[in-house]
């Protein structure tokens, strides 16, 4: 071959690869691009071409798919119960995109995720059929949570302690997604109806409100001082004045009822009488770090809490002086925790001290039901030891049979709680919140834990009770999670 031909041959191959390489290019990594740009209108017309798959609760889609009244996306996304599983779901809008579950697993709903492919459909670019998403959420327990917080604002979240699994989740007000799944004028009227509600029906409370947890907070103090060896036991006296002079003011610490025995009251009597100068006192005594490092133990001040819709971020705070950190000490100050986090609390201190990771997915499968993803119960971390769980299991029991927490009793289940109400704002003037946290277990290997928590943005501060607001909706809440009539 003479020198000519040779060197023709050899541009003529780099030509030839480089055409490859950019080939090769353009549907690796722009064709993915233009794939995943959400302005293109060809991915929503895809997603929208088949019936989509089902967010499946208690062995039941609480999703389904009606065809439209023509134009390019031939169907459109319903769902059972209008607000019951928003909280659940999220939405999938043809319009307003998709948002929670129906956002995290959209392309097995929707039929594109390339595990649902096989080798020949991915050669022939045939379309798939889509994959279900199996949860976790016990129907009962989800309607007596939404049934309990009817017309409040609020919300309320069940887990079993054991496994982490999400057995209810209801954020009130709520809202119908079907209503705003189409395209049509009165989707749209929907839509700008919802978002200029003030009182923010599309705001996930459960796991996206982080409010001040009052009272409830109570519980990781005393774990802190238990596990640090402050108190030994939860019989044993503090020192604790009443009222208690917030350490660098003129202020004092007082509590809500002045004829409480509240005066160097031990953990047990301070729980049941929710002793504001007790657990502030001990605040102080331990110092923030290691309340912090208890709080964190239990999950607060983690940035990426996925269940896996992802959680707002619960804040045990820092760089506080003395008085902040008292005020910290009763769930005040600066303190915020999302419902699910209070949750997990409870939940850690029912399973022995072991904290279960919460997760609301148990498989996520395709259109045949074969498994094509697993959430595993167990994944768990120590939260405190066994014996401070039992401890304070012992004196949150205390709290429902004879103090603050009675209208969360259950006829033959042991049943521990606790009850907390809350303000933000200045000077705690905002809106008053009622708590209740409590774990039932029937003796039986059934157990579960509960968080509630109520706004009442038109009552004034003394009208508002954990016992009194919040307690019922987690007693009817933990009965049916029971089964126990």
């Amino acid at each position: 071959m003479n020198k000519t031909i040779r060197r023709a041959s050899i541009f003529s191959l780099l030509l030839v690869l480089a055409v490859m390489v950019r080939v090769t290019w353009m549907q690796a990594v722009d064709g993915r691009a233009l794939a995943d740009d959400k302005h293109n209108r060809r991915n929503i017309i895809a997603q929208y071409a088949n019936p989509l798959g089902d967010i499946v609760v208690g062995g039941k889609p609480v999703t389904g798919s009606t065809t439209t009244n023509g134009g390019d996306l031939r169907y459109k996304r319903t769902y059972t119960g209008g607000g019951l599983y928003s909280a659940v779901t999220g939405y999938s809008s043809q319009v307003y995109g998709a948002t929670q579950l129906e956002g995290i697993y959209r392309g097995i709903l929707g039929g594109t995720d390339p595990r649902l492919k096989s080798l020949p459909d991915s050669l022939t670019g045939k379309a798939t059929e889509p994959g279900d998403v199996i949860t976790t959420i016990d129907p009962a327990v989800q309607q007596a949570a939404f049934k309990g917080l009817g017309d409040k604002k609020g919300a309320a979240v069940a887990i079993d302690p054991a496994t982490g699994r999400i057995l209810g989740m209801v954020s009130t007000p709520s809202y119908d997604p079907s209503k705003i799944s189409g395209g049509s004028k009165a989707d749209g009227a929907a839509w700008s109806a919802l978002q200029a509600d003030k009182d923010q029906p599309m705001l996930n409370r459960a796991l996206r409100a982080a409010y001040p947890p009052g009272s409830t907070f109570k519980l990781v103090v005393a774990a802190a001082a238990l596990e640090n060896g402050l108190y030994s036991s939860i019989d044993e006296k503090t020192v604790s004045p009443n009222p208690y002079p917030l350490p660098g003011t003129s202020r004092e610490l007082v509590n809500e009822s002045a004829s409480a025995p509240c005066e160097n009251a031990s953990i047990n009597t301070a729980l049941q009488y929710s002793c504001n100068n007790v657990f502030g006192k001990m605040a102080v005594d331990l110092g923030q770090d290691k309340v912090r490092a208890a709080a964190e133990k239990f999950g607060f001040n983690t940035d990426s809490l996925d269940i896996p819709v992802r959680a707002a971020k619960s804040v045990y705070p820092k760089g506080m002086d003395k008085a902040q950190t008292a005020l910290s000490g009763i769930g005040q100050f600066d303190d915020t925790a999302t419902p699910l986090q209070m949750a997990m609390v409870v939940a850690a201190l029912a399973n022995g001290g072991e904290l279960a990771s919460p997760h609301m997915v148990s498989q996520v499968t395709d259109g045949n039901g074969t498994v094509l993803q697993s959430y595993p119960d167990g994944e768990s971390s120590r939260a405190v030891s066994a014996d401070t769980a039992a401890k304070l299991r012992k004196a949150m029991v205390n709290v429902v049979d004879n103090g603050t927490g009675s209208n969360a009793k259950i006829s033959g289940v042991e049943v521990g709680g606790k009850t907390g109400t809350a303000q933000h704002g200045e000077n705690n003037s905002g809106t008053p919140y009622a708590w209740f946290v409590s774990y039932a277990d029937d003796g039986k290997g059934h157990q579960v834990a509960v968080a509630v928590v109520v706004e009442q943005s038109d009552a004034v501060r003394s009208e508002v009770s954990g016992n009194g607001l919040a307690a019922p909706i987690a007693r009817a809440m933990m009965k049916a999670a029971l089964k126990t009539g």
